[in-house]
């Protein structure tokens, strides 16, 4: 798997318990959007929002703002996963909206290797990168 090296203002996230390769794209969407212990003053400052199963690019967003969790549309449902979902659960965390990223962005990352920006052993799901 080629390795590559993230250019842009740029949040990781990784996904592994959630991530299913049956996976539509909405849900694909939902699941690496939401619900995230965030930096915020970091985070509104990243360009892309990138999803990671085990250290593979999945997809790649560009943010358009962050909200508090669960106050945006999602398909995610409240008895999938309840101790991610749950209202008691939400509270410090947030949420991104935004959309696919532009073509030349996407096929620059998707299925390339990004496990070298995390350190073996820790388990926080996000990483900021170049921010």
């Amino acid at each position: 798997m080629l390795a590559t090296e993230i250019e842009e203002k740029a949040i990781l996230i990784r996904i592994n318990k959630t991530f299913q390769k049956s996976m539509d794209r909405q849900a694909l969407y939902d699941y690496t959007r939401g619900r995230w212990k965030v930096n915020t003053n970091r985070a509104k400052n990243a360009e892309y929002a990138i999803a990671i199963f085990r250290g593979i690019v999945q997809e790649v967003y560009e943010i358009e703002d962050w909200h508090k969790a669960g106050t945006t549309d999602s398909s995610r449902k409240i008895n999938d996963k309840p101790e991610l979902n749950s209202t008691k659960s939400l509270i410090g965390r947030y949420e991104f909206t935004g959309k696919p990223a532009p073509k030349e962005i996407r096929e620059k990352y998707i299925l390339k290797s990004v496990k070298h920006y995390f350190v073996r052993g820790n388990s926080n799901p996000i990483n900021y990168i170049n921010l």
